[in-house]
């Protein structure tokens, strides 16, 4: 099992913006059997505004599949449109689960 994890570099005051991208994200994700992600902020961070989403998958080359399926659709660019705009920078972990 692998943990994929999101890292966002939200702009100033715009993390919740960010976070409401990822939930509607989780829901279409989940429709297409990727799924569930988990959405957490900053509490204390290496920088403010940072948003995370992370999801669980077994299989890296499928996540790889639906996750190009689900970035050519219609609905996900929709709720996506704009983060540019929000984010500074951001990039991915993929992490093996142990236990």
């Amino acid at each position: 099992m692998f943990l994929v994890r999101d890292i966002m570099f939200c702009k100033p005051g715009q993390a919740r913006p960010m976070v409401e991208k990822f939930r509607k994200l989780s829901k279409v994700m989940q429709q297409m059997g990727i799924g569930p992600m988990r959405v957490m902020t900053d509490f204390t961070a290496e920088r403010f505004w940072t948003v995370i989403a992370e999801t669980e998958v077994a299989d890296l080359a499928e996540y790889t599949r639906q996750s190009r399926q689900a970035s050519d659709s219609q609905e996900t660019r929709e709720i996506m449109q704009g983060y540019h705009d929000i984010v500074e920078s951001g990039r991915r972990e993929i992490y093996v689960i142990e236990q």
